[in-house]
């Protein structure tokens, strides 16, 4: 089972708060929320409901059958109050209350949610409980839930916690099989989205799961993408389109306007939407002195798996559904894949910066990290400290060592960049030639960081 551990005891906080809360706990699917809640339900007192896609009158009775089975309770009216009357633990304990997918219900029934209100305020059950609201509407909980609820519920929710993906650590845990490599690879294959990891299978290579998961007609992941999208978006070809160019390189604004044929203000709006829902990015360069050299307005496909799949699938969607696997994978996949992989690595090392700077591990205790875009070369990392020291990183997953004229190619760019640095990180997949060696023997701002370290 692969769950986010950090949502889990985020989860028990708010248990053992004292009085009653209420809870929204929301994300994609494939976000293993189910697993994450009977974990968390494990030796409480709970009643779970899981919402229907039916017509509000007819969600209500069916509520209140579940109700009346698990509690041999009698209504004197259906409605929801009075179903939140009879629900209790018998006993001091804290009642648990899981309503899921609770948009299905509070979108047609203004009562739900005003009960819910009331349950939590005592008014309907007087005993300690919990109320978790659970959803994969991502969209919709952000933009609209609280104009559904009106603003007396949405400010008496206590806790709203949205299940992120695994971060790679999280994913290194939950593959103990793999290598460090191998888990880079995985995860800038499918990201850290858990329903995703849970059947990626250890014992076998990378390019098997590709095949297995992704590139067979019935696999798991073989529409997974589209159905992300078309979920919580409409107009559907337009977000593809959109899509598809951002993969192909056409990653700025205008560069969309000449090559879709969108507007340049139908394109803003789609990809504000996008980036709501967590699909792309605009990448904000590290902000040095050197404006006039630096790229602005830069936009990537911030999901692991949707990149993947309109880097590689999309474009070649006519082969993919004429050639075998082995095939697609052979002419399409194998020689890109390590440079597409080197985005990944990137974000793997800054991970690691990250973790070292939480346990104060790091030369400067850094406040804010990012990279540096260039128009003739970019900075793979900078991380500041609140007085403007930095540490600046080269993260090199390619090339079979990281050489001297790697760094003198960094030094150029921070000169661009207009600034200097305290420290250099200098990330290797596969090694380090003689004269870095050297260098970071004589000169201690040089510190050299493998991939067993990481």
């Amino acid at each position: 089972m692969v769950i986010k551990t950090s949502v889990l005891k985020e989860l028990e906080e708010n248990y053992r708060q004292s009085g009653n809360r209420v809870c929204l706990l929301y994300g994609r699917a494939d976000s293993n929320q189910e697993e994450l809640i009977q974990a968390f339900l494990k030796g409480k007192i709970y009643f779970y409901y899981r919402a229907r896609q039916a017509a509000a009158e007819e969600q209500q009775r069916i509520m209140g059958r579940e109700i009346k089975r698990r509690f041999s309770a009698s209504f004197r009216e259906d409605t929801y109050e009075e179903y939140f009357r009879r629900v209790r633990s018998g006993g001091p304990e804290k009642l648990v209350l899981v309503i899921d997918e609770f948009h299905l219900i509070a979108k047609k029934s203004k009562s739900f949610m005003e009960a819910v209100l009331k349950l939590r305020t005592k008014k309907l059950y007087p005993g300690p409980v919990m109320i978790l609201l659970l959803s994969s509407a991502v969209a919709w909980v952000e933009k609209e839930s609280a104009e559904c609820f009106g603003e007396a519920v949405e400010r008496k929710v206590d806790a709203r916690i949205k299940l992120a993906n695994l971060n790679f650590l999280e994913v290194v845990r939950a593959l103990p099989e793999y290598s460090v490599s191998d888990s880079i690879g995985v995860y800038g294959v499918v990201g850290g989205v858990p329903g995703y990891i849970s059947r990626w299978d250890a014992k076998t290579d990378l390019k098997s799961n590709i095949l297995r998961l992704m590139l067979s007609r019935d696999g798991y992941l073989s529409d997974a993408a589209e159905q992300l999208i078309g979920s919580q978006l409409r107009e559907l070809s337009v977000y593809e389109t959109i899509l598809s160019h951002i993969a192909s390189g056409c990653d700025k604004l205008n560069d969309l306007y000449l090559t879709t044929g969108f507007s340049r203000a139908k394109i803003s709006v789609y990809m504000k939407n996008l980036a709501a829902f967590d699909i792309i990015q605009k990448v904000v360069s590290f902000e040095t002195g050197g404006w006039e050299n630096t790229q602005k307005g830069i936009y990537r496909i911030r999901d692991n798996f949707v990149n993947f799949w309109f880097h590689f699938i999309y474009p070649n969607l006519s082969d993919y559904y004429q050639m075998s696997p082995e095939q697609f994978y052979d002419v399409y996949i194998e020689n890109g894949l390590q440079s597409y992989l080197a985005r990944y690595f990137k974000e793997v090392c800054m991970e690691y910066l990250e973790l070292l700077n939480l346990v104060h591990k790091l030369p400067l205790h850094i406040k804010k990290m990012g990279t540096w875009i260039g128009k003739a070369g970019d900075i793979d990392i900078i991380a500041q400290n609140e007085i403007r020291q930095n540490i600046v990183g080269i993260c090199n997953w390619e090339q079979k060592e990281l050489t001297f004229s790697m760094c003198e190619e960094l030094f150029a760019n921070m000169k661009r960049a207009k600034i200097g640095a305290e420290y250099y990180f200098l990330f290797s997949a596969k090694g380090f030639d003689e004269t870095v060696k050297e260098a970071a023997k004589q000169d201690k701002k040089y510190v050299l960081v493998d991939m067993n370290e990481l």
